[in-house]
């Protein structure tokens, strides 16, 4: 992705298409139109295409006359984003002669980096927008989850400060790629405010590897419905909860909903926990 000095690329149909582009190759007018009638291309504006298949996100962006941009490009790719924003799109500043955007639209006016062929922004570029367009905690955890997927290295990351003001740079000491998944960077920010010893991505003998050991007794598994579904899955899960009883741990697993959506009814339940005297110490070897 333009900006991405490393890691891997979402998958993504990342160039428009104009008729020049397609004259070159040895289509007449003809031949476009039949392509465009058969579903093969699509006609995005005014001599600009877009292979069929594209995402739709991708599309409405582009024939709005911006490129698919913050929060809604990382979610098109699989990163973590809090919530269900409404689609976000990069417009060049100086740009004229635009269709009118649908109300659910938000419009970044910036220029950018990004090729005038390309419809999505430079992979940096929406990730200090993402920032800038969600709280804190969710910052961090889109920052995160870009992280553990490869997406983006540390030497992106100082990029990606570099963009933002100067309040922003507290949250680069709090990034972590270890985090698997968006709600256990939640879950670990939570736990910070609790001044708990936290241990992320502990491997127990026995039990195997866990997002969370607390205090040294406290097993704490964030489970999310896409990772945790069906039986088998349960069975793995109530095995493992099992041999770590056996070795002194308790185990909770804070479901997803929770962690995203009641995290104030949630710390209130761990801090509870965490604070019975008899629970406190090292857990058994």
């Amino acid at each position: 992705m333009p900006g991405a000095s490393s890691g891997r690329q979402p998958a993504r149909r990342d160039r428009i298409l104009t008729t020049s582009d397609l004259r070159a190759h040895g289509l007449s007018e003809r031949a476009i139109r039949t392509l465009v009638n058969a579903g093969q291309l699509l006609r995005v504006r005014r001599g600009q295409y877009l292979i069929a298949g594209t995402p739709a996100c991708i599309v409405e962006a582009t024939r709005l006359g911006g490129r698919l941009d913050c929060v809604s490009l990382l979610r098109e790719a699989g990163v973590f984003v809090a919530g269900s924003a409404p689609l976000h799109i990069q417009i060049t500043n100086g740009s004229s002669r635009l269709p009118t955007r649908p109300s659910h639209v938000i419009a970044h006016w910036r220029d950018t980096a990004a090729d005038r062929c390309s419809p999505i922004a430079p992979w940096i570029e929406a990730l200090a927008q993402a920032c800038r367009c969600q709280d804190p905690r969710s910052a961090i955890a889109t920052l995160d989850s870009a992280w553990h997927l490869g997406f983006v290295d540390e030497a992106d990351l100082r990029e990606v400060f570099a963009r933002l003001p100067l309040r922003y740079r507290a949250l680069q000491g709090l990034l972590d790629r270890r985090s698997e998944s968006g709600t256990e960077t939640l879950m670990r920010l939570l736990l910070r405010t609790l001044g708990c010893d936290i241990r992320v991505q502990q491997r127990i003998p026995g039990v195997g590897r866990v997002d969370f050991v607390v205090d040294g007794w406290l097993i704490i598994e964030c489970d999310s419905e896409a990772h945790h579904s069906g039986w088998e899955a349960a069975r793995r899960d109530r095995r493992r909860d099992l041999a770590a009883a056996a070795l002194g741990y308790t185990t909770i697993r804070p479901i997803a909903e929770d962690i995203l959506h009641h995290r104030d009814e949630l710390t209130a339940v761990l801090r509870t926990i965490l604070d019975r005297p008899h629970m406190r110490g090292e857990a058994r070897r």
